[in-house]
């Protein structure tokens, strides 16, 4: 984490200042708009990249000392690359490594409010300076006894304001993603409970611990343990993993092909395990949750948001996946009716077009399972999805849409895959694509 970033000494956890916070960072928005038309005025040839780079500055400067769900929903932004202008991904992606870190006096009153004890008294040793802040907390590093330690703490207020933020989030969310009001309605829902779930750490040790045992026999992977007895709602304690982030492993190990494919063999052994069997998943896979250690096996350091999949959209989800489809009309009429591709307020004209589309996008995204191994390598792969998400989003069948599209629960699966996909891409894997006996027939 960049040592010169500047400590918060609070953060604003009323509603009413957090309103505040929003209002004047809408006001500075704004501000930027009535800028940039006015030197439009006297430059016409002006882009818009000057404002969007003005207008991700500041909500990102605002969002990062607000911290807790609004700054999540910007890293969660931040990983689909065909969402936002690419000024916006720039600065969001910082949530996901580094956000301006808690001070440490508000870090000692977190440990007696929990636990009675300041960290100096429950440590050898405890790092005054956070090694790690992003959006829900940030990590200190602490020792006991022979045993290196990394402590999360969560940032105060942030439990109780995911609602609230939501709500404040909105006006931001709706420009930003250009989506309608029901579109957005439809999936807040879903981010709410997990971001609530996200703050609960007492779940998230659970998860972590159950999760990790299911998944200890998968080769060149690697968990820390987790201390209940020094972990809280708010706090948890667990191994300290050595090692770099993905990003920084490729740029100063400079990795051969084979240690690349290893590295994501093990990612999709990770995945295709826990949606395949378990039918929950680590539905977070952006960079900062994954270290790679000295041995070039995988460590992973976050549960704190798993998405449970229901029986019912598995079956749904996965059969359109299938290499041929050969499944009866009827049959896929089902299928799509469950997914929420379609339904009974749409015209023949609609379930047409959208059975045709998601077919389609289910298919170019299925392209992995269909062979036995797959090149993570292919650019050209990726350009496909983001034309397909182009050419649909600016469709005018899409854009008249009275309805959302999909079901909830495919918000965090696809947002999963999406995740993987990108990060075996930059891995530059070339992987065996294991799927269940079901999916290969």
């Amino acid at each position: 984490m960049d040592s010169n970033m500047k400590e918060q000494e609070s953060i604003p956890t009323s509603k009413v200042q957090r309103a505040a916070k929003f209002i004047t960072t809408g006001a500075k928005v704004g501000g930027n708009y009535v800028k940039h038309y006015a030197k439009k005025v006297v430059n016409p040839s002006l882009t818009k990249e000057d404002l969007h780079n003005e207008n991700a500055k500041d909500i990102y400067n605002s969002l990062s000392q607000l911290k807790g769900s609004a700054l999540k929903v910007a890293q969660m932004m931040s990983m689909d690359k065909n969402i936002l202008p690419r000024a916006y991904q720039d600065k969001f992606t910082m949530a996901q490594y580094s956000a301006p870190p808690l001070s440490y006096p508000l870090v000692v009153k977190t440990f007696q409010k929990h636990f009675g004890k300041t960290p100096d008294g429950m440590f050898d040793s405890f790092t005054k300076s956070a090694v790690n802040a992003a959006s829900i907390g940030q990590v200190h590093q602490a020792t006991l006894g022979k045993k290196k330690l990394a402590v999360k703490i969560q940032y105060p207020g942030v439990a109780d304001s995911v609602s609230s933020d939501l709500k404040l989030v909105r006006p931001f969310a709706l420009r930003l993603l250009n989506m309608s009001e029901k579109e957005l309605d439809h999936y807040m829902e879903e981010v709410e409970e997990k971001l609530l779930e996200e703050t609960d750490y007492e779940l998230e040790v659970a998860r972590s611990k159950e999760i990790s045992a299911a998944c200890g026999h998968i080769a060149n992977l690697s968990f820390p343990s987790y201390y209940e007895e020094m972990s809280s709602s708010r706090i948890i304690t667990m191994d300290w993993i050595d090692g770099q982030h993905i990003r920084e492993w490729l740029a100063n190990k400079n990795p051969s092909q084979e240690e690349r494919n290893r590295v994501g063999q093990a990612l999709w052994d990770f995945y295709h395990h826990q949606v395949h069997e378990l039918k929950q998943v680590h539905a977070d896979p952006h960079p900062g949750n994954f270290i790679i250690q000295d041995d070039g096996k995988l460590g992973i350091i976050d549960f704190g948001c798993v998405k449970v999949i229901p029986e019912d959209f598995y079956k749904g989800y996965f059969s359109l996946i299938k290499k041929d489809l050969m499944i009866n009309e009827q049959e896929l009429d089902q299928i799509f009716y469950g997914l929420e591709f379609i339904s009974d307020r749409d015209t023949a004209d609609e379930k047409l077009y959208f059975k045709s589309v998601f077919k389609e996008m289910i298919s170019l995204l299925g392209k992995p399972f269909h062979v036995d191994s797959f090149d993570f390598a292919n650019d050209d792969y990726f350009e496909q999805i983001f034309q397909l998400g182009d050419r649909i989003s600016n469709d005018k069948m899409f854009k008249k849409s009275r309805q959302a599209r999909g079901s909830r629960h495919g918000l965090y699966v696809n947002r999963t895959y999406f995740g993987i996909y990108n990060l075996l891409n930059q891995l530059q894997a070339n992987i065996s694509t294991t799927k269940p006996e079901w999916l290969k027939a």
